[in-house]
C-alpha cells in the first residue's frame, strides 16, 4: 500500500471514530431524537406496543413533546390512525432506557400536587419533584415548559 493510501485510511478512521464519539456524547445531552432515528423509533415502538395492548388498535403517534436525557424520556403523544386522524386520548409518558430497551414508567404512584389537578398533563415543579422521588435520576430538563 502506498504511503498516502495509509495516511488517507488513517484519516478516514480518525474522522469516523470522532463522529462516533460525538454521537455518543450527544445521547447523554438533552436532545429530541430526530424523526426516523433509531432512538425515536424505539421510544415510539414502546408506546405503540403499550397502546396496542390497551386498545387493540395499531396507531402512529403525533409527537407533541419529546425530550431525552441520561436514559430518561418524556413523551407527549396523540394516537392517530393510518389516515392521520386522532383515535383516542394521548398524553404524557415517562420512559427509562433499561437493558437495551425503552420501558414505560407507571406514573400512577406519583404523589399529585393538590394545587394542580392536571398532574403529568402540565407538570408543576412540585409534581416533577414528586416524580423524581419515585424515579430517582430523572432529569428535570426533559419536561415541557409550563403552559400559561
Amino acid at each position: 500500500m502506498k504511503p498516502y493510501h495509509s495516511l488517507l485510511l488513517l484519516l478516514v478512521t480518525c474522522l469516523w471514530l470522532s463522529s462516533y464519539e460525538c454521537a455518543a456524547q450527544d445521547q447523554n445531552a438533552l436532545h429530541t431524537p430526530a424523526k426516523g432515528s433509531a432512538e425515536r423509533k424505539a421510544i415510539m415502538d414502546a408506546l405503540r406496543d403499550e397502546y396496542l395492548k390497551g386498545s387493540g388498535q395499531r396507531v402512529i403517534f403525533e409527537v407533541n413533546h419529546l425530550k431525552v436525557h441520561q436514559g430518561w424520556a418524556w413523551a407527549d403523544v396523540t394516537p392517530l390512525d393510518n389516515r392521520g386522524k386522532p383515535v383516542g386520548e394521548g398524553g404524557p409518558n415517562l420512559l427509562h432506557y433499561e437493558k437495551g430497551a425503552w420501558v414505560i414508567a407507571d406514573l400512577s404512584g406519583v404523589e399529585e400536587d393538590p394545587n394542580d389537578p392536571l398532574g403529568p398533563m402540565d407538570p408543576t415543579p412540585r409534581y416533577i419533584k414528586n416524580l423524581q422521588k419515585k424515579f430517582p435520576g430523572v432529569p428535570a430538563d426533559i419536561f415541557p415548559a409550563r403552559r400559561k
